[in-house]
């Protein structure tokens, strides 16, 4: 969260320093040391009592390398460290972004994204194709730097092994994609696949491993230099800033436990196991993937059993409620690690909400700088609610200080900017209003945004079903529920009913839970006809009976929800007539459920009617279904 009021940003800083002060236990600071007013933009120089602990978590290390000699590292330890170290001069992207005084963050980059304004361009970036990039409009340099990934060699090797033994188009995604995410910029990546997610998590685990690294190696390195010049009896020095509020500096947003297990997979896999520990993996295995002796039935269906989609997506555990801490350090990889202690938080949406509900406090999300959300058209269809919750939490002001030394903070974490630096990361197969919203209102990145941008193709159906489209008339986002509603129960449905064809065998099709209620009651209480029911809530029971009833003729008509076919994924039998209340967000369920008809023998195209209600603010479903162009077209027809 943005904080605009510097007074009110001085206000709470004060009261967070005055109650650390108080608490028993902690480091006593006299006025001066906890007066922020003059100086939370000025570089100081300041009195080390002794080596923060709020990144290593080290305190005999710490203490030894203030007090006593440090111990004298090995050859080859000494060379990585200088290689690594290396690579952090103003050249790199890490330094450039999160650096003390960051060029893309002044007060005239604040106010353009305050106001959404920006500059936007198009271009074309490798294999990711062609981008809309967003830049804060007037801002000099925002977003302009050249500066690239300086990835150690190390590192890198599990990552260039691996590439050597893949298609050259997968190596250049993920080679575009790196250099795409080194410039800092938010990502809205919208048209994933099952191909290119794998590829793309890899990426994106040794982004933020680096990320990591480097903010660690900045920290280990002021600690040695404070330490000499302790030791030397000089002043320490005054460019040692390289904290936030608390530790964890990533955060990975993820919809089922089975997707946790394959992020940690692909992250310890640029950490070998010949250099690297990883703690509690045995128990992370047996509480992330599925109990022993199970047998995951999509994950050894026969090819072609289930839509590729959903065996992806719903195999292995798929808990949607999980929190996961994970410390990383030069020798190991800690799985299940306090939030305070950890560098790495891997949770869903759920889970982390309850655990900020629980103890009533959000403070380990203060000083994330990088957040990544994958499957976000799976997080669509769970509760949206608790995405916006989770980054409504994110970088605000402590309500503790957490032990953390003041004295080693950034000045731009302490005047309440670090939300402008946070760099956001969504995967998503297809875009939504929520996801779009999301990327244009939560995200605030003075260095600029990058969303992809594909033309999309008609979706292919079943050759000679007649499909219609209606449009009806809506001038406002907000009230175009209320007139799709009202054109439905006055106009399509009154039709149906008065058709003898039409009025049985007939599946209606609602994506918008709340729209489902809504003609669900209407059905309920005004519709003589007879109905069943799908939703994601129906018990493996009440499914039996309606599909069984729906196919035999007892019920004319079928409510189903997209939501419960996005979990279940039955194939409906018995199927004439299909109404869309509107356009499906998942462009396959609608190729699916042209399909279904044809499951009965005897069934030809001509016996099957297709009726599609859609506004002009069904944009992002309808190119998704008839196609950039096509959608264009059924735009046009209310213009």
């Amino acid at each position: 969260m943005a904080i605009d009021d510097s007074s009110s940003t001085t206000t709470r800083l004060l009261t967070l320093l005055n109650v650390s002060a108080t608490k028993a236990g902690k480091r006593k600071r006299t006025y001066e040391d906890s007066k922020p007013v003059e100086k939370l933009n000025k570089r100081r120089a300041v009195q080390f009592a002794a080596v923060d602990g709020n990144t290593e978590q080290a305190a005999s290390t710490a203490e030894a390398e203030v007090v006593g000699e440090p111990e004298p590292k090995k050859v080859a330890e000494v060379e990585e460290d200088e290689e690594e170290l290396g690579a952090q001069t103003t050249a790199d992207s890490y330094e450039t972004h999160f650096g003390l005084s960051p060029d893309a963050l002044t007060e005239r980059s604040r106010e353009a994204v305050d106001q959404r304004a920006w500059s936007t361009r198009r271009d074309k970036l490798g294999k990711l194709g062609s981008v809309v990039v967003s830049v804060p409009e007037g801002a000099e340099n925002s977003g302009a730097s050249t500066s690239k990934h300086k990835i150690s060699d190390k590192m890198k090797e599990p990552l260039v092994a691996r590439q050597a033994k893949l298609p050259r188009e997968v190596v250049e995604l993920q080679n575009d994609f790196l250099d795409t995410l080194s410039s800092y910029r938010d990502v809205y990546v919208t048209r994933t696949t099952p191909d290119t997610q794998p590829s793309m998590r890899e990426v994106l685990t040794l982004h933020a491993l680096n990320h990591i690294t480097k903010k660690r190696r900045r920290i280990l390195k002021n600690n040695e230099r404070i330490s000499h010049a302790v030791k030397a009896g000089n002043p320490p020095p005054e460019d040692v800033q390289d904290q936030g509020f608390t530790r964890p500096s990533v955060l990975i947003l993820l919809p089922f436990r089975s997707f946790a297990l394959r992020w940690i997979s692909a992250l310890t896999a640029h950490t070998p196991r010949s250099h690297y520990q990883i703690e509690n993996h045995a128990r992370f295995q047996s509480e992330y993937d599925l109990p022993a002796g199970a047998i995951d039935k999509l994950a050894n269906a026969e090819p072609g059993a289930y839509p590729r989609d959903h065996v992806e997506m719903f195999k292995g555990n798929v808990d949607d409620s999980f929190r996961l801490g994970v410390k990383i350090t030069k020798k190991s990889v800690k799985l299940f690690a306090d939030f305070y202690n950890c560098d790495l938080i891997v949770a869903s949406p759920l889970g982390l909400r309850m655990s900020v509900e629980k103890d009533k406090n959000a403070d380990f999300l203060s000083s994330i700088e990088v957040a990544i959300v994958d499957q976000m058209d799976a997080l669509t269809m769970q509760n949206w609610e608790h995405v916006q919750f989770v980054f409504n939490h994110l970088n605000q002001m402590p309500k503790e200080s957490h032990d953390v030394d003041f004295s080693r903070i950034k000045p731009w974490y302490l005047d309440g900017h670090a939300a402008y630096l946070r760099q956001t990361i969504l995967l998503s197969a297809y875009e939504t209003p929520e996801t779009r919203a999301l990327f244009n209102q939560s995200l605030k990145n003075v260095s600029g945004r990058i969303r992809t941008e594909r033309r999309w193709t008609p979706i292919e159906v079943p050759e000679g079903i007649d499909q219609n489209f209606v449009q009806f008339d809506s001038n406002s986002p907000k009230d175009e529920p209320d007139k799709r509603f009202q054109y439905f129960t006055t106009q399509m449905l009154p039709a149906i009913l008065k058709s003898a064809v039409q009025s049985a065998n007939t599946v209606i099709f609602i994506p918008s839970s709340l729209d489902f209620i809504r003609v669900h009651n209407h059905f309920r209480k005004n519709v003589g006809a007879s109905f069943a029911v799908l939703s994601e809530y129906s018990s493996n029971q009440d499914i039996s009976r309606a599909r069984q009833a729906f196919f035999t003729g007892k019920k004319a008509f079928l409510l189903i929800s997209e939501r419960f076919h996005f979990f279940r994924r039955y194939k409906i039998r018995g199927i004439r007539n299909l109404v869309f209340y509107a356009p499906p967000d998942h462009p396959q369920f609608y190729t699916e459920f042209l399909s279904y008809p044809f499951l009965d023998e005897g069934v030809d195209a001509s016996d099957v009617t297709c009726r599609v209600l859609y506004s002009k603010y069904d944009w992002l479903r309808l190119e998704r279904i008839a196609g950039t162009e096509g959608a264009s077209e059924l735009i046009k027809r209310g213009v």
